[in-house]
């Protein structure tokens, strides 16, 4: 049996909840690795104007530096390999659906992140057996601060928030076309307040290093990656929304019908 729209849209659903719980839960790990000259060059290229403004703001105001071959070597929270994927899937129902369908998904995501930061501190507060885990390295793979808490659950909100609105803004002045224009736009900017939402919400002068000049140089990069995951995941807007709107055959007590999608 094929799925239907609502099973499709059921299933998005159930991925958007998977990728901002997975956001979150695995958030802390950062990773850093060497990417090959062929790939990182041309990044480097693409993207040098504005690693290059980065670097003179860093050099002014606060005495800091940026390499300039910036995708040579990537340090970067494995957190953001789940940040696209929502973003993609709330664009990808707003073009089929439109904004309620998309509140409704960001109220069951926040609905989610609630309740698993809830059942988290149950479980860290709850005492370990002898057989258990150490409990003191379980708390510090799952334990979250208040405020940690409150920046993820503005970010994220405020974020999608804006790029409903953006992808629909831009809707209407494309008349419907051009969906990889408003997949982007609204992702790119989306992705900007998610960023620095989370990141001066949460680490703002909580140590003398971490002022203002320092979040920044945090974000900008951040905010790359997240436009170059944005650009790669264009193909998969399309293919989203064909899949969505699809008509499928579903079978009903022996009788074949026609559901259409869209």
């Amino acid at each position: 049996m094929r799925f239907d729209i609502k099973d499709k849209t059921n299933l998005l659903l159930g991925l958007f909840v998977a990728a901002l719980i997975l956001s979150n839960v695995l958030g802390s790990k950062i990773t850093h690795f060497d990417i090959p000259s062929f790939l990182s060059t041309p990044l480097n290229m693409i993207f040098f104007p504005l690693i290059y403004l980065l670097k003179i703001f860093l050099q002014t105001i606060g005495g800091r530096e940026i390499a300039l071959n910036f995708f040579s070597t990537v340090h970067v929270s494995v957190g953001i390999l789940t940040v696209p994927l929502m973003f993609l899937i709330t664009d990808m129902i707003a073009e089929v659906h439109g904004r309620r369908k998309v509140l409704e998904f960001i109220t069951t995501g926040v609905i989610a992140l609630l309740l698993m930061i809830l059942i988290t501190s149950i479980a860290i507060a709850v005492p370990a057996a002898e057989r258990s885990i150490d409990n003191e390295s379980y708390s510090m793979i799952f334990k979250v601060t208040i405020r940690m808490t409150i920046a993820s659950i503005l970010a994220f909100v405020i974020a999608q928030l804006h790029d409903m609105w953006s992808f629909h803004f831009w809707k209407r002045k494309t008349e419907g076309r051009h969906l990889w224009l408003r997949n982007n736009i609204s992702t790119f900017f989306s992705q900007l307040i998610d960023s620095t939402v989370f990141m001066f919400v949460a680490f703002y002068k909580t140590a003398p290093m971490w002022d203002a000049v320092f979040v920044i140089s945090l974000i900008v990069p951040y905010w790359i990656f997240k436009i170059l995951f944005a650009l790669l995941d264009t193909p998969f807007a399309y293919l989203g929304v064909w899949w969505l709107r699809k008509e499928s055959r579903t079978t009903v007590s022996g009788k074949t019908r026609l559901a259409l999608s869209g």
